[in-house]
């Protein structure tokens, strides 16, 4: 074999710093699975070796055995197909955007609702579905007590109303 075929050989696999890369980025996507709450993890179709390494991950509480255990995840996740898991983190990283989006649109909702006397035939053309006298109470009872510095229960009621409304029309 010369000296060319040789380096040809050796040249033909990934790159070192590109498999250093993929082995951190694996390290990472293993370090969101102990981040998961119970129930979304035992939902991740995990080869049990994985599962085991990850609910030990979160008992330990020692630095140093920590990021051991991590480096042993990272390990692990090198023999597994991780598109699935990767799917299912992105699935609910986009869960969590899309309910804080909602939460963002129903406040904003409320106190357009509350400082504009616009906005009440503007929401019932946007969400006909309402009840607007209801609706209509709400705001008024809750301005009164936005003036009296009373406890901001009609505001409540306001807003699970308005969020009602907004999650039947998407």
């Amino acid at each position: 074999m010369t000296d060319r075929e040789e380096d040809e050989l050796i040249d033909s696999g990934p790159s070192k710093s590109l498999r250093k890369r993929q082995s951190h980025e694996l390290q990472a996507l293993g370090e969101e699975l102990i981040a998961l709450p119970q129930g979304e993890l035992d939902a991740l179709p995990l080869p049990d070796a994985l599962r085991d390494a990850v609910l030990l991950a979160r008992r330990i509480t020692k630095h140093g055995g920590l990021y051991r255990q991590k480096q042993l995840i990272g390990k692990l996740m090198r023999k597994v197909d991780a598109e699935p898991i990767r799917a299912a983190l992105a699935a609910r990283r986009e869960r969590g955007r899309t309910a804080a989006r909602q939460f963002h649109l129903i406040e904003r909702w409320r106190a357009r609702l509350l400082e504009e006397s616009a906005a009440l035939s503007e929401f019932v053309r946007s969400f006909p579905v309402i009840d607007s006298a209801l609706l209509a109470n709400l705001v008024n009872e809750a301005q009164r007590e936005r003036n009296d510095k009373r406890t901001p229960k009609a505001a409540r009621e306001l807003f699970a109303l308005i969020e009602k409304a907004v999650k039947r029309e998407t």
